[in-house]
């Protein structure tokens, strides 16, 4: 649930302060000067040190609201303006980053930025490394499965968000374009398979799995291009015709096979 502004948030510690000022305000992927001024503007909060580095700009700006007030409402505010989605409709990777910057120090704050943009209660981390779980969970369990690097250079802002169906679409995209660049052609889908693993007229696939030198490693071969034809069917031929509110997908499977099994 958002915060209720009504309430008074007690002040962030300055540690939480800090860390929330260098995300927002990063040399290289925060908020430019001119963005933290009119923000800063936007909440009302004084901008006392303009002429600082972003983040020790903002951290004061902050910190000298917080003392003077002694609420953390005003931070709330900030985050809430500076992670709006309508401001990074061009950049949808920038708000995956910072949200995904920003969740682990909300967490041991008892908070966490949603995908709205919006700043919610939760419960309350008391480690680093819970509070490292509990903002990239998504991630986290991917990389306990062993799934392949490619997986996470393709799909990464999905994962970061959380956004199963986009992520799920975007690693078969990754599988297209590995199989076309280990091809050397440009088709797609179960033709691309086709291309890439069947024995052809020569009897030799143009991408082999081991060295096809008995029955068992034939018979792998075209098991393999089988699975790939399965994955092209059940799952890219459905996404990209079928519109997300159809695809109920969660981090553990999609329920539609559930209902199967």
């Amino acid at each position: 649930m958002a915060f209720n502004f009504k309430n008074k948030v007690q002040p962030f510690k300055p540690e939480h302060l800090e860390a929330i000022s260098k995300v927002l305000a990063d040399t290289s992927e925060g908020l430019t000067g001119s963005e933290i001024g009119n923000v800063l503007a936007q909440c009302k909060i004084p901008d006392v040190d303009p002429v600082n580095t972003k983040w020790k700009r903002l951290f004061n700006a902050f910190v000298d609201f917080q003392n003077k007030h002694q609420v953390g409402n005003h931070v709330i505010v900030f985050i809430n303006h500076a992670m709006n989605p309508a401001l990074y409709t061009r950049s949808p990777g920038s708000f995956a980053s910072r949200q995904d910057a920003l969740n682990p120090i909300l967490a041991l704050c008892g908070m966490t930025v949603g995908d709205d943009g919006k700043i919610r209660n939760a419960t309350k981390a008391n480690t680093l490394d819970d509070a490292l779980a509990r903002a990239n969970r998504f991630k986290a369990q991917l990389k306990q499965r062993n799934v392949h690097a490619d997986v996470f250079q393709y799909c990464s802002a999905e994962i970061l968000t959380q956004n199963y169906f986009h992520a799920v679409f975007e690693a078969m995209k990754s599988i297209t374009a590995k199989i076309r660049n280990l091809a050397g052609v440009d088709t797609d889908g179960q033709r691309l398979v086709d291309d890439a693993f069947s024995f052809g007229k020569n009897d030799t696939p143009v991408v082999a799995i081991n060295s096809l030198e008995t029955a068992t490693q034939r018979g792998e071969q075209n098991g393999f291009s089988y699975l790939l034809k399965g994955l092209y069917a059940a799952i890219r031929n459905k996404i990209a015709h079928s519109p997300k509110i159809y695809w109920d997908m969660n981090e553990q499977s999609n329920p539609r096979c559930n209902d199967f099994w």
